[in-house]
C-alpha cells in the first residue's frame, strides 16, 4: 500500500497503551480503515494505528484526544526531523510547517548547516531514502543547491546514499529538513545571511603543499603557488604544474579549490604505478561486480569493490571500475565526462581487472601469521558440483567441539557486520527450525540472495564451523541494491530489521506470530515485550516478561508458532528495565494460546475459565495466567477480596466440552535455542547446543583482531559450560551474584540480553 493511501497523526500525548511510545511520534492507518471506523462511530474515543518505525506487524488502540490529525505533506516534513521531541515542537510551532509547505523547486532559500546560515536555491523536494516495511513513509527533505559564495561548503553533488536526487557541481549539494530552512524573505532573514569573509577559503592549503587537481575527471599534481580571492568571494588556487594538460613538464594553472585535494592521490590507471599480476596467475578471473578488491599502488594498499567491468574508449584491456573504501580516487564515477557508476566524491578508480586481486583481509593469512583461517569457501564453479548442493544439517551437540569450537571459527566480523554475524550463527549453526528459508520458492529476483544464504554461509558454517567476511559482504551488498536500505554495507543495523527484511521482503516467509487481540489476528515476525509501569519484576524469567506483556496489552497466540524470536524489555541499545533477566529454557505458552483445551491451574481439571484480575495473585501458581474450572472458580472467587473479579469464559473446542480431561493435557513448550546479546554497540550470541546444562557456546564475531587498517578480524567460538552454572541457582542465589565477578562470559548472557529465540522442536527439519 503506498503512502497516499495512509492517515497520519501524530501524538501530542503519551497513548495510554503504548507507554514506551513518546509524544511526537507519527502513527498511521489505512484510510480505507479510517473512513470504515468513522461510518460505525462519527466520534470515535480511540483509532486501531501503527506506529512508524515498528518492525512488528501490531496496530493499537490509541485515544484519539491523545493525537491529531496530518496531511501526508505534513507527515512527510515532521518525520524528516531526527527526534520524537522535535517533531513535536515544529508541529506546534505552525507556522514554520505551513511556510515549508508553500515551499517549491527554484525557491531561494537559507539553509542552516552546522550553525552557519547558507544561501541556495532548492532544486528537490522529496524523500531520500525509499520507503520500507515499517516505514511506509520516509520523511520528505529539501535538496538545496548552495550559491555564490556559499558554493562549496555543501556535502554532495545532489546524490544521497549513490542515488542522484538533482545534479549540482561537488559540494555544493546540501539534504536538509524544513526545520533549517528558510525563504529568503525581506527583512526577517536577510540580515541574518552571514556576511562574505574577506579572506579566502583555504580548505586548508598553504603555499608550498603538493596538491591533485581535477579538470575534465582527468588527474593532475603539482604545487601551490599563490592563493587568489574571487570576485564572488570563492578562492582560486594557482598551481605550478607537475604536467599540464598537453602533456608537457612546467607551466602554471589556475584552479577552483573544490576542485583541488591537498597531497597526492593516484591518477587513471595509464598513469599508476599499478602491480599488474601476469595471466599466468589469472587471479583476476575470479573478479566479478561488487568483488571485494585491492590494488597495489606507490603509495600502498587501495581497498574497493568493483562496480563496473568493461573497456574504456579505445583500450583493448579490460577495466574496472572501484569504489574505493576512502577518498582517495579521481572522480564519482565518471571518466573523461562520462558517467560510469555512481559513488561518492573521490571514491571512484579505474585500473585494469588483471591489477586487482582479492582483499586480502579476508584471505587466509599470510604464513607468517599467527592465525590461519580454513580453506576458501567453495567458489560459483564449486557449486556445479552435486556434492557441494547437499543439503547440510545444523552441526549437533557431538560435533561442536570438532567443527565450531576454536579461534577462526563461526562468521567473520567486518565494517559494523556484527548484528547480522550474530543473528545468522543464531539462527542456522544449531538449530534448523528456520531453514524453510533457504529453500521456500522465491522471486527470480531475489534467488541470488538466498543462494549467497544457503551456499556461502550457512553450508560453509555447518560443514567447515566458519565463514569468511567477504560472504556477509556479498550478502549485504545484495540487500543494499535490492533498496531496502542504502548503508547495509556500512552501518550497525538491528536484528529484527534485518531479519524483518530478509523473512518479508526477500524471502516472503509467511510471519512466525500470529497474535489474538480482541478477536483480531494480527502477523509479525518478532515480539517486542513491553511492560506496565506497574509490574513487581525483580529478577524475572522470560517466562514471566512475557506473561506480563501479554497480560498488559491483552494479546493472546492464535496459535503455536514454530520460531519465537522476544526482543527483551528496553529502550535501545543501553537502557535495560532490568539488570539480570534469568533465561527460560523451556517456554509454556499453554495459556498464553487463544484456542484449546487447557488445564485448570488449582485441580488440573479441564478449565473453562480465565480471570484477569487474578493475574497478579501469587496464591494460586507462580506463572501469571489462572485458569479455573467452574467449581474452582466458584470457590476462589467466593473470596471477599476477588468478589469483584469479572472472570471470562475460555474458547475450547467442542469436543472437549462433553468429556472429561483429568490432568492428561499435555503442555505446550518452546525450547530455547539461542540468545543474542548487546553491552553497548557490539553484538554476540550464545548458543544452546544440547539437553545438558552445560551445553553452551558463545560467539563473537570480532572478538580479535590480527593488524591494524590493513589487517582483519579473528572470530571465536568457545564452550561456556559456566552458564549451566548460574542456571542451577536459585532465584536469590542468582541474584546476589555481583555482574562483575561472574564467571567467564555468562555476566553478558545473564546481563545483556537483546533477543531470545525460541524453537517448536516437533516442527524441526532433520529431527
Amino acid at each position: 500500500m503506498m503512502s497516499k493511501d495512509y492517515q497520519y497523526f501524530i501524538l501530542t500525548k503519551k497513548p495510554e497503551t503504548r507507554r514506551s511510545i513518546d509524544p511526537g511520534c507519527i502513527c498511521y492507518m489505512s484510510k480505507s480503515k479510517h473512513q470504515s471506523a468513522l461510518k460505525k462511530n462519527p466520534s470515535p474515543s480511540k483509532l486501531c494505528v501503527f506506529f512508524l518505525g515498528s518492525y512488528t506487524a501490531l496496530d493499537y488502540d490509541v485515544e484519539l484526544n491523545r493525537m491529531e490529525g496530518l496531511s501526508e505533506q505534513e507527515a512527510g516534513l515532521l518525520q524528516a526531523l531526527p527526534k520524537d521531541a522535535e517533531r513535536l515542537k515544529w508541529f506546534k510551532e505552525r507556522s514554520a510547517l505551513e511556510t515549508a509547505l508553500t515551499l517549491t523547486e527554484g525557491t531561494a532559500v537559507i539553509v542552516e548547516e552546522e550553525g552557519e546560515k547558507l544561501r541556495g536555491i532548492i532544486r528537490y523536494i522529496g524523500e531520500i531514502t525509499e520507503p520500507s516495511y515499517s516505514l511506509p513513509l520516509s520523511g520528505t527533505f529539501f535538496g538545496i543547491e548552495l550559491q555564490g559564495a556559499d558554493k562549496g561548503r555543501g556535502k554532495n553533488d545532489g546524490s544521497y546514499q549513490y542515488k542522484k536526487r538533482f545534479s549540482c557541481d561537488k559540494k555544493c549539494g546540501i539534504f536538509a529538513p524544513f526545520s533549517r530552512v528558510r525563504p529568503v524573505v525581506p527583512s526577517s532573514l536577510s540580515p541574518s545571511i552571514p556576511p562574505s569573509s574577506s579572506e579566502p577559503e583555504t580548505g586548508g592549503l598553504t603555499m608550498g603543499d603538493r596538491v591533485t587537481y581535477f579538470i575534465d575527471d582527468e588527474t593532475h599534481h603539482g604545487m601551490v603557488v599563490d592563493m587568489l580571492q574571487e570576485k564572488g568571494g570563492g578562492c582560486i588556487v594557482r598551481i605550478s604544474t607537475d604536467t599540464d594538460q598537453n602533456g608537457k613538464r612546467g607551466g602554471e594553472i589556475e584552479v577552483p579549490i573544490q576542485c583541488v585535494a591537498k597531497g597526492e592521490v593516484p591518477t587513471e590507471s595509464e598513469n599508476m604505478d599499478v602491480e599488474t599480476h601476469t595471466p599466468e596467475e589469472d587471479l583476476y578471473m575470479d573478479m566479478s561486480l561488487n568483488s571485494l578488491v585491492e590494488v597495489s599502488v606507490t603509495t600502498g594498499n587501495l581497498y574497493g569493490i568493483i562496480r563496473w567491468i568493461g573497456t574504456l574508449h579505445d583500450r583493448p584491456e579490460m577495466m574496472a571500475g572501484l569504489e574505493l573504501e576512502e577518498d582517495k580516487g579521481v572522480s564519482d564515477g565518471t571518466f573523461k565526462g562520462e558517467r560510469i557508476f555512481d559513488c561518492p566524491p573521490r571514491r571512484a578508480l579505474f585500473v585494469k581487472l588483471s591489477s586487482c586481486r582479492p582483499d586480502s583481509r579476508f584471505q587466509s593469512p599470510a604464513a607468517n601469521h599467527s592465525e590461519r583461517s580454513p580453506a576458501v569457501e567453495e567458489t560459483e564453479t564449486e557449486r556445479g558440483d552435486p556434492g557441494m548442493q547437499e543439503t547440510v544439517p545444523p552441526v549437533s551437540t557431538e560435533q561442536v567441539n570438532q567443527i565450531l569450537i576454536g579461534r577462526m571459527k563461526g562468521i567473520q566480523g567486518h565494517c559494523n557486520s556484527c548484528y547480522m554475524d550474530a543473528a545468522l550463527f543464531s539462527l542456522f549453526s544449531c538449530s534448523s527450525v528456520l531453514d524453510s528459508m533457504l529453500f521456500i520458492s522465491t522471486k527470480p529476483q531475489d534467488a541470488p540472495i538466498q543462494n549467497t544464504l544457503l551456499y556461502d554461509i550457512v553450508n560453509p558454517l555447518r560443514r567447515k564451523g566458519f565463514v569468511e567476511g567477504r560472504h556477509i559482504m556479498k550478502l549485504r551488498q545484495q540487500l543494499q541494491r535490492h533498496g531496502y536500505s542504502h548503508s547495509f554495507t556500512t552501518d550497525e543495523k538491528d536484528p529484527e530489521e534485518f531479519l524483518t527484511v530478509i523473512m518479508h521482503h526477500i524471502l516472503a516467509l509467511d510471519p512466525l506470530l500470529k497474535l489474538s487481540a480482541a478477536s483480531k489476528v494480527q502477523e509479525s515476525y518478532c515480539y517486542q515485550i513491553f511492560l506496565d509501569q506497574n509490574h513487581s519484576l525483580v529478577l524475572p524469567t522470560v517466562q514471566q516478561l512475557l506473561e506480563h506483556s501479554f497480560h498488559s496489552a491483552g494479546l493472546k497466540l492464535a496459535e503455536a508458532p514454530s520460531c519465537l524470536i522476544l526482543q527483551m524489555p528496553r529502550f535501545g541499545k543501553k537502557f535495560k528495565m532490568f539488570e539480570k533477566i534469568i533465561p527460560s529454557l523451556e517456554l509454556d505458552i499453554t495459556d498464553l494460546l487463544s484456542e484449546g483445551p487447557q488445564q485448570c491451574t488449582l485441580c488440573g481439571e479441564l478449565a473453562q475459565e480465565e480471570c484477569n484480575d487474578c493475574f497478579n495473585d501469587p496464591v494460586f501458581s507462580q506463572t501469571g495466567f489462572k485458569i479455573f474450572c467452574k467449581t474452582c472458580s466458584n470457590q476462589v472467587h467466593a473470596h471477599p477480596q476477588r468478589q469483584a473479579h469479572k472472570p471470562a469464559d475460555l474458547n475450547i473446542p467442542k469436543g472437549y466440552k462433553s468429556r472429561a480431561t483429568p490432568h492428561t493435557l499435555i503442555r505446550e513448550k518452546l525450547e530455547l535455542f539461542a540468545v543474542l546479546c548487546i553491552e553497548t554497540s557490539h553484538y554476540v550470541s550464545f548458543i544452546k547446543h544440547g539437553p545438558k546444562s552445560q551445553d553452551w557456546i558463545f560467539f563473537d564475531s570480532m572478538a580479535d583482531r590480527e593488524g591494524e587498517i590493513n589487517g582483519f578480524n579473528i572470530p571465536e567460538v568457545q564452550a561456556c559450560p559456566e552458564v549451566g552454572t548460574y542456571l542451577d541457582m536459585s532465584p536469590a542465589e542468582l541474584a546476589s551474584q555481583a555482574p562483575r565477578d561472574m564467571a567467564g562470559v555468562a555476566k553478558r548472557l545473564f546481563c545483556d540480553a537483546y533477543m531470545y529465540l525460541y524453537q517448536n522442536t516437533s516442527m524441526s527439519l532433520y529431527r
